[in-house]
């Protein structure tokens, strides 16, 4: 019997692992710059709510508590700008890949039924697809996918790997255009706290929707924001019926985010401090990576947002991640996110301050 992992590709990282021991005996260590996993400290206000709230020993629910769903809905009005968000617009996920992975299925798609994203994109879109057995298809601009058969219209702003910011005028035409022929929009918006030449706007700023969240979901992380990639804490802000819809399904499926996790998302969504000093430090060393990179011959594009610099030396990205690996350095390469990328490596910028200092004394070496 075939297995549900015949739908899928080989997963991606999986292929770096030689180059990741090529790097890692390089006699000043491994700096690994493929992952864009945090680094840096949880702050001390969400490990004390964590902590306070750890004799939980009931069953947590599915939507939340009312005082989470409170966080969120505020935060949406206080960051994103958008306006009248009540409970039922918003929805705790056991972090945002699980989410991007399974909402095809939990919305019923299957055979015949189609799912987009960018042509350089995040892979799990179309692995999420693909458990559906729907159709995956990538686009170089949203409106000019065929409707027929649409389900769901991914957008990604700012964008993972290329970093690259989706205007308000850009935003407003999708959506528009997904309204008009019945297509669900879902933005990842999962990198807005971290734009640095460029002002990420959510799908549900009235801007964008005009006030009103029908055929919009935007998806939300405080894994790079708060440092908080191990907790899995995410949520989805948005249409009102989708959401009770995939409540619903959840509940069956027991999708519960553990109820410390919880207290510990309601504290790091009302403290503000800890981002901007976590940003801080992602800028300092985006600016000493790019630099370093622009030095030892790369050319950075797009990444006016998000962990990571888009770079290439105009060779096959195989070529970069083997040389880079020789001097101890570890990145993604490019074709990870799409035959597009086949030029370029994904940079991040989620490792120590020592360690990013190690990696610009060698690019500049």
């Amino acid at each position: 019997m075939p297995g549900v992992s015949d739908r899928l590709p080989v997963f991606p990282w999986d292929r770096l692992e030689p180059y990741r021991a090529s790097a890692a005996a390089h006699p000043g260590g491994l700096v690994d710059l493929s992952v864009g996993t945090p680094v840096d400290p949880v702050p001390e206000v969400i490990r004390e709510a964590l902590t306070a709230a750890a004799d939980s020993p009931g069953y947590p629910t599915v939507w939340g508590t009312p005082e989470l769903r409170d966080a969120l809905a505020g935060w949406a009005g206080r960051r994103l700008g958008a306006r009248g968000v009540e409970h039922t617009n918003v929805l705790p996920v056991v972090g945002s890949k699980e989410l991007v992975a399974w909402l095809p299925t939990q919305l019923g798609l299957g055979p015949g039924d189609r799912v987009a994203f960018p042509r350089l994109a995040y892979p799990t879109y179309e692995a999420g697809a693909r458990l559906a057995r729907a159709e995956p298809v990538v686009y170089d601009e949203p409106t000019e996918v065929a409707p027929e058969g649409l389900r769901i219209l991914w957008l990604n702003s700012p964008s993972n790997p290329t970093g690259r910011v989706l205007s308000k005028e850009e935003l407003r035409t999708a959506v528009a255009w997904a309204r008009e022929h019945g297509v669900l929009v879902v933005s990842d918006e999962c990198y807005l706290e971290l734009g640095w030449e460029a002002d990420p706007v959510s799908v549900l700023h009235p801007d964008v929707c005009g006030g009103s969240f029908d055929g919009v979901v935007a998806v939300h992380s405080l894994s790079k924001r708060s440092n908080l990639a191990g907790y899995r804490a995410a949520f989805i802000a948005g249409d009102a019926a989708v959401l009770g819809e995939l409540l619903k399904i959840r509940k069956h499926g027991g999708m519960m985010v553990p109820a410390p996790v919880q207290a510990a998302t309601v504290a790091a969504l009302a403290d503000d401090e800890h981002v901007a000093e976590q940003r801080a430090r992602y800028r300092a060393r985006r600016t000493a990576l790019r630099g370093a990179l622009e030095t030892a011959g790369f050319r950075i594009e797009h990444s006016e947002a998000s962990l990571y610099l888009w770079s290439t030396r105009d060779e096959p990205c195989w070529d970069t991640v083997a040389d880079l690996a020789k001097r101890g350095i570890l990145v993604a390469p490019g074709d990870f996110y799409g035959p597009a990328g086949e030029r370029f490596v994904r940079v991040a910028l989620t490792a120590s301050d020592e360690r990013v200092a190690a990696a610009v004394e060698r690019l500049r070496g």
